[in-house]
């Protein structure tokens, strides 16, 4: 019965700060829908920036202009936080070609892109027998048939997963490790069927890593309907010679930057909440979903709690991480500060899945503190966000949840297009949509507020 009586006693007090919750995240939907600068700030992102691969020209530009856009919204201070970042060159154009067919000439010329940290053919490039197989166990039984053959890792995604990135999950481990895996037996380059599901003929790049043990191999990536075609080919006849000209290299690190701006708190005990998404990009595309958008709504966040006169009880910072695509040295560095400082960071939340129509968030956090998270589902469903599970927090934030156990999330748009254009040439400003980057914007503003007034 005491229970019960504290429960209706209480009750028009949580009825009442819902409704003010309401009330402010409706202000917040209605400022950003209304005046949002997201979506022009990632038209120049993307068309008077372009691609931002770590130790590019446009590199400094990027943060540069972030810093000043961050300034503009209302930031308290702006700074850079200085990281060594690596600097792999593409050098040139990708190329690849069957040049005969069981030692009859024929010439048929491949789309591929060399994948990002591997290293160049050489002006010769390399021409060799293709070695075609499907996954790493066929590799492992056909391992002595591997020397001086080019290796062709046919491996798709899996179509009967819900959510693409699972499938993606499961491919990565081709582009990441299969040069290394191939040349132990002696191969002398690779192609992989790219990370995508999509209906095109574009090749999608992505960081792939060397075992110093083995040599390093030039290595790249295949757009799906030459991937199908050459499959059939290596299946239909005995042997399939192959050229492949890639011209990658790596030039020492160079200095990049964390670009972050902070909403200073009220609150005494000095806590962070961090908000972010990756500034870099890969080079063959304007980088506009993977991750313009995560920087744009992380921009968008700051100016509409400084428009709306917002006096946050933590310190919020908004964070532009460098080098996510192939090094990760921004959100390295970034922890490893956090630490050294002994700063109380009580959650982190990172945009790093697209623009497209919001569904919810994945918590790396508890089940006591994801039941206190989804009491909110229902001031965050009229905006599109319904699913609040456990899952991956990101790959930026990942270091502040490993080293300092700090709660982090990711925001989820629906990724069923993602992966049609992630890391591949169609990752372009014209593929993202106004309203849905703009509801984007508004979930995770509101959960920033939520999390900011309640705690976790």
């Amino acid at each position: 019965m005491k229970k019960l009586i504290i429960v209706f006693t209480l009750f028009p007090f949580l009825l009442a700060a819902q409704n003010e919750d309401s009330v402010f995240i409706r202000k917040i939907a209605n400022e950003i829908l209304v005046n949002g600068k997201a979506f022009e700030n990632l038209h120049y992102l993307t068309k008077k920036i372009g691609g931002r691969l770590a130790g590019s020209p446009q590199m400094p530009k990027a943060e540069k202009w972030s810093a000043a856009t961050m300034q503009q919204s209302g930031a308290d201070t702006v700074y850079m936080q200085e990281c060594m970042v690596p600097h792999w060159v593409r050098g040139g154009t990708d190329k690849a070609e069957i040049v005969s067919v069981d030692n009859k000439k024929q010439k048929r010329t491949l789309d591929v892109l060399a994948l990002g940290n591997s290293l160049g053919s050489g002006k010769t490039g390399v021409t060799a027998d293709v070695l075609a197989v499907s996954d790493f166990d066929e590799l492992e039984k056909r391992k002595e048939e591997v020397k001086g053959k080019i290796v062709f890792y046919n491996y798709p995604f899996n179509p009967t997963y819900i959510v693409p990135g699972k499938a993606y999950g499961e491919s990565g481990i081709y582009r990441y490790t299969g040069a290394s895996r191939a040349a132990k037996y002696g191969a002398v380059g690779i192609v992989i069927r790219s990370l995508t599901e999509a209906t095109n003929n574009n090749p999608h790049t992505g960081a792939m890593r060397y075992n110093d043990s083995f040599p390093k191999i030039p290595a790249a990536a295949l757009g799906l309907m030459d991937a199908d075609y050459l499959w059939q080919t290596c299946k239909d006849h005995k042997s399939v010679k192959l050229s492949l000209y890639t011209s990658g290299y790596f030039l020492p690190d160079t200095i990049g930057h964390n670009v972050i701006g902070e909403l200073k708190g009220s609150d005494a005990s000095k806590d962070f909440i961090t908000i972010g998404g990756h500034l870099d990009s890969w080079d063959v595309n304007e980088g506009a979903h993977d991750d313009g958008t995560g920087i744009v709504q992380t921009m968008e966040v700051l100016r509409v709690l400084k428009t709306l006169g917002y006096k946050s009880k933590k310190t919020i910072r908004f964070v532009l991480f460098a080098n996510e695509e192939n090094g990760t040295r921004g959100g390295q560095k970034y922890a490893e500060e956090a630490k050294a400082k002994n700063e109380n960071h009580v959650f982190a939340l990172e945009s790093d899945e697209g623009g497209f129509t919001p569904r919810g968030f994945s918590f790396s956090i508890n089940d006591e503190k994801l039941k206190k998270v989804k009491a909110w589902k229902n001031l965050l469903e009229p905006y599109g966000a319904t699913e609040f599970a456990h899952g991956d927090g990101g790959t930026d934030i990942g270091p502040l949840n490993k080293n300092l156990n700090t709660p982090v999330t990711s925001f989820l748009p629906d990724n069923q297009r993602y992966f049609d254009l992630h890391h591949s040439r169609g990752d372009v400003f014209e593929a993202v949509n106004k309203r849905e980057l703009l509801l984007g914007a508004i979930n995770i503003a509101a959960l920033i507020y939520l999390v900011d007034k309640y705690g976790l």
